[in-house]
């Protein structure tokens, strides 16, 4: 008897945000209605005792198609990534951060355009940040020494839109339109599961960040095409990981020495100014992290925000609320409303996920269950 093809394995590395990834993993399962998906979400050791947590949101006989990979310590995000892969049975392998939230269509247009595109090496999308901004991230160009340098020396800010100097970012491509580019995010990497067998999977030289790059530059080099498509996903951008942190800015720019060291041996100069930039990151994490201490700053908190918080409803005019979060409940639009409407919006809002069925509501910056 011949077994059903996958259409898409969906894996997902997940530490510390439980929440994020159950509202991440119910919107991959609504998503995929009608396709044959399969979902593998690896826990890297997470203090918050996700398995556990899983096991009892996502039962295994309602729920066949998941399957948890509990990892025991910290793999790192390439590791973790490829001990997945190895149990994957796809046609296509979709790389997804748990601190996402894809809208009901965002599979079928991602499918659907990969399959009219045999050249595809690996698939991007439009990532929105929680007020509904543009996240830069979400189509880059090969940080090469030149696009490097324009990054670093602030060239690429000043330009955004010019194809020399601010091709870190491609500022200059139309976000509405789908288009050839060369970095895939890593919080959304649909790959064939031929060209990985081709290329192979994530370099686990890198620990976190980087790897995304590295897979994405080894795929156009080995004559495929990266694209990037404008069909709208939520990145809520890392809530695992502290961007202040010291640690942050020596795992990041330690990601790219590597990247350099791998691909361009020869360009020994551009190491100078990454050490620069880490010491320099480095003291204003110092600066900013004692600063915190001595200021009360207002974080993003729903707690903090009751005045301003507000349940879309049919016929209101959320244009006309004062800033502060929107709440979307699930029972009474779609996840593609709530992302079109927050992309439209004029980015004074926040958007805020509540799901009836686990009666938890996810921001950006706070996850909240309802209790009785």
């Amino acid at each position: 008897m011949t077994k059903t093809k996958t259409d898409i394995s969906v894996i997902i590395v997940s530490y510390n945000v439980r929440f994020y990834l159950e509202q991440c993993l119910r919107s991959v399962f609504a998503a995929g209605q009608g396709l044959r998906i399969e979902v593998l979400v690896v826990d890297n050791a997470s203090p918050d005792n996700t398995p556990a947590y899983l096991s009892e949101r996502f039962p295994k006989a309602a729920w066949p198609d998941l399957r948890l990979i509990d990892a025991k310590e910290n793999l790192g995000f390439g590791r973790a990534n490829n001990l997945a892969l190895a149990q994957a049975r796809g046609e296509y392998i979709l790389f997804l951060n748990p601190d996402t939230l894809l809208g009901e269509n965002t599979l079928h247009e991602a499918l659907a355009f990969a399959r009219q595109h045999p050249d595809l090496g690996a698939l991007g999308t439009r990532m929105l940040n929680d007020n509904g901004r543009f996240a830069p991230e979400s189509h880059r160009g090969i940080p090469t020494p030149w696009v490097s340098f324009c990054k670093m020396s602030g060239l690429a800010s000043l330009f955004p839109k010019s194809r020399r100097f601010g091709r870190y970012y491609m500022r200059y491509l139309d976000e509405d339109r789908a288009a050839p580019i060369e970095v895939v995010s890593g919080a959304f990497m649909l790959i064939p599961k031929a060209a990985l067998d081709e290329t192979g999977s994530f370099d686990e030289t890198f620990f976190m960040y980087g790897e995304d790059i590295d897979l994405s530059f080894r795929l156009l080099k080995s004559g495929r095409q990266n694209y990037y498509i404008p069909s709208t996903i939520l990145h809520y951008k890392g809530e695992s990981t502290s961007k202040t942190s010291y640690r942050y800015v020596q795992t990041f720019y330690g990601a790219m020495l590597i990247f350099f060291r791998k691909h361009y041996p020869h360009a020994h100069f551009i190491s100078i100014p990454i050490h620069m930039a880490v010491v320099v990151r480095a003291a204003m994490t110092y600066v900013v992290g004692n600063l915190r201490r001595l200021i009360p700053f207002r974080k993003k908190n729903v707690h903090l925000s009751l005045p301003k918080y507000a349940f879309a409803t049919d016929g209101e005019r959320l244009t006309e609320l004062p800033s502060g979060y929107v709440t979307f409940s699930l029972d009474t639009h779609s996840r593609q409303e709530a992302l079109e409407w927050i992309r439209t919006s004029d980015h004074r809002h926040y958007l805020a996920i509540y799901d009836p069925k686990t009666r938890v509501t996810v921001t950006g910056g706070y996850a909240m269950e309802q209790k009785d």
